[in-house]
């Protein structure tokens, strides 16, 4: 008999055992488990077929057409799924809902010598953890600062020094700005990066502070779950205040080696905000190749889009902390400091 893992325990299982998702190519692409190999049962269009099959003739006749387009493809699975694991020869499987798709999966893989246990109530019950999960109260602090502040750098320091992070600018794919896409990997849908930083929440441990970089709801075109997001509106916020000069001196590093056309593209995008002479004048520095003037112009725009999110939080909770120089490991260390000392006040323990 094929065991069937509540979600906790086959996650637990998957930190060392390879999963394999059986749902269709489309349902893959689309979300899945963090990890999770695809070997479809049915293609796209085979799953359709399927379903109509089921709607107009019932299951019996579904069942018949599902095993006929199957059964040429039987032997490789097998040998996809031996891959994974050659040496313990144990895997997990699942499905949308834990039903026939990954029970016949995992009987197969059994029946040729593999240990096969599936996730009860699928895919579908594995998102209903992960959406509950963001409901549960974590010890948030987030880390604020104006454009061009290297809160990334600073976050990922803080990390090396033995903080717990959750980087969601890097899990999206994207730096949060309109030039934020540029240089970066395709983003994912919003359920996926639900599934990343749920992913990230369970490695942490959710007795200790984890950091955040300051977000907008959205990041590009992933959003933040709102029962997270509220809770890092509540959060204290360390503002690490960053001159001008030495916020675009970073940015004219960041974008100056970038694709020309990408930059005209993305600040053509603002224009509405920036206003017709900004945009004129930083199109112009662009043609010059005076990344600084771009940065000095666009930065006016961001500044004061961050300061008004900024004032919608609850002014005691906001900690301007002066920064002197751009040297992330000094400011984590900084920022180390001052947490603890939060921390030592009995605000955040």
């Amino acid at each position: 008999m094929i065991h069937k893992h509540p979600v906790e325990e086959f996650l637990d299982k998957a930190q060392t055992l390879p999963i394999i998702d059986v749902r269709s190519p489309g349902e893959y692409q689309h979300a899945h488990i963090p990890g999770a190999v695809s070997i479809p049962l049915f293609d796209n269009d085979e799953r359709a077929l399927v379903g109509t099959k089921y709607k107009n003739a019932g299951k019996d006749s579904a069942v018949l057409l599902g095993l006929s387009l199957v059964g040429p493809k039987l032997a490789n699975f097998v040998k996809q799924s031996k891959k994974l694991n050659p040496q313990g020869k144990e895997v997990l499987v699942h499905c949308w809902r834990g039903g026939m798709r990954s029970s016949s999966f995992a009987w197969l893989l059994d029946t040729a010598g593999l240990t096969a246990s599936t996730l009860a109530g699928g895919y579908k019950a594995y998102r209903n953890t992960v959406l509950s999960a963001f409901t549960e109260p974590r010890k948030l602090l987030i880390l604020g600062g104006k454009t061009g502040s290297g809160k990334t750098d600073i976050l990922k320091e803080l990390a090396r020094q033995g903080e717990q992070i959750i980087d969601l600018e890097g899990l999206a794919n994207h730096k949060g700005s309109t030039y934020g896409a540029i240089g970066q990997a395709a983003q994912p849908a919003t359920e996926q990066f639900e599934n990343l930083v749920h992913q990230q929440l369970r490695q942490l441990d959710r007795t200790k502070r984890i950091w955040l970089e300051d977000e907008s709801r959205s990041i590009g075109s992933c959003f933040i779950p709102m029962p997270l997001w509220h809770q890092m509106r509540a959060a204290p916020v360390a503002f690490i205040d960053v001159t001008k000069s030495c916020r675009v001196e970073r940015l004219v590093h960041e974008y100056a080696g970038i694709d020309h056309q990408l930059l005209v593209d993305a600040t053509e995008r603002i224009q509405k905000r920036l206003g017709g002479k900004i945009t004129k004048d930083a199109l112009d520095a662009l043609t010059r190749n005076d990344y600084a003037t771009v940065a000095d112009l666009t930065l006016d725009y961001y500044d004061k889009a961050y300061l008004h999110g900024l004032s919608q939080r609850d002014a005691a909770l906001v900690h301007p902390i002066e920064i002197r120089e751009d040297n992330p490991a000094e400011t984590a260390k900084q920022l180390i400091a001052w947490a603890d000392n939060y921390a030592a006040k009995g605000v955040l323990r």
